[in-house]
């Protein structure tokens, strides 16, 4: 009677669970762990969202700022770091630009000296941006010109963009330089603007290649077009065929008018950073140009142009009336410019 009790509770308390039921509890087990799973997910992309809108949306992304040149206290107005609108100085960013300006007259050579310039892989150099009138109507419009041009943002041809080390332009003495001195002469010196000089010693022989170049504009013997400068020897030839008369009765006011223009303009910029340099020194030794590159403060290199001179020979053979204009200029202050200053090969 005890072992029959025995077994009855053994059965009673051994349950064992059949398969079916196994396979059920397994497929709800795996089911709540990947419920949980993807609610878990949940909670943690929301937590990151919440955290990258507070903490990385409204960050800024700060330049760092470019380093001061090292550089002698006088000159450090003179250096600038523009940031251009049109596009973006990348990695020359923080590599430091002089701005300049050539300041000449017609038919003084500074179309060539700009070519030399312009060879430099780090000179801009735009030209005579101010022979266009509306640009030089008054200081308003010759300071907004300006601006663009020394921020990087005037884009020519002679546009070096990136690296550009030095930029300027071309400025005629009579394209509202002068008058318009005092208030650019603020600007200059406010800006860090230097001012390269470019004259001719001989008035005679510039008074000649106005005459020539008004020739050429007039009859453009050149295929029928007007050419102030040249790249092609045949073409140099053709212009300097042709000698000009010159009127003595006008000569030495003529003269005397260039030559009190150039010391006018002299003493209304002296006061600004400047250098002084005459067509002739250039054509005899061009060490000058290695001064000039000193003064921009520019990397040293061989600078050239295509441009060829017109006229090449004695100044006697380059005017129709030699004679007369000898007898009018002996014993003047302008006699010197009858005798020859260089000779060009």
């Amino acid at each position: 009677m005890a072992d029959d009790l025995c077994f009855f509770i053994k059965d009673m308390l051994i349950i064992r669970p059949s398969v079916k039921n196994s396979m059920v509890l397994r497929i709800t087990l795996l089911a709540f762990v990947m419920v949980c799973g993807v609610f878990m997910c949940s909670i943690g992309l929301k937590q990151i969202s919440t955290f990258t809108k507070a903490g990385f949306i409204d960050i800024k992304v700060v330049e760092q700022p470019c380093e001061v040149p090292n550089v002698e206290k006088w000159e450090r107005p003179y250096v600038h770091l523009p940031k251009p609108t049109t596009f973006n100085r990348a990695e020359c960013a923080c590599n430091p630009v002089r701005y300049f300006v050539i300041s000449s007259t017609q038919r003084s050579g500074s179309g060539w000296f700009e070519t030399l310039l312009n060879s430099h892989m780090n000179v801009s150099s735009n030209g005579e941006i101010f022979s266009v009138k509306p640009r030089r109507t008054n200081m308003s419009t010759i300071v907004d010109t300006l601006d663009k041009i020394y921020n990087l943002d005037w884009l020519t041809s002679a546009s070096k963009n990136e690296c550009t080390a030095a930029v300027g332009l071309k400025w005629m003495l009579n394209q509202g330089l002068m008058q318009n001195h005092e208030a650019i002469v603020e600007y200059f010196k406010a800006k860090g603007v230097s001012m390269i000089f470019l004259f001719r010693r001989n008035l005679l022989r510039r008074r000649i290649s106005i005459l020539a170049n008004a020739y050429d504009q007039s009859a453009k013997p050149l295929n029928g077009k007007h050419k102030s400068h040249v790249h092609s020897h045949d073409e140099a030839k053709i212009l300097a065929s042709y000698k000009p008369s010159i009127n003595t009765t006008l000569l030495i006011p003529e003269l005397k008018q260039a030559d009190d223009m150039v010391k006018q303009a002299l003493e209304f910029f002296n006061s600004t950073r400047h250098i002084i340099l005459y067509y002739e020194d250039i054509i005899k030794n061009h060490t000058v140009l290695d001064d000039v590159q000193r003064f921009l403060r520019i990397p040293q290199m061989e600078l050239k142009s295509r441009q060829v001179k017109i006229h090449k020979g004695p100044l006697h053979e380059q005017v129709e009336n030699w004679e007369d204009i000898q007898k009018v200029l002996n014993g003047t202050p302008y006699e010197s410019f009858l005798n020859e200053d260089y000779r060009v090969s």
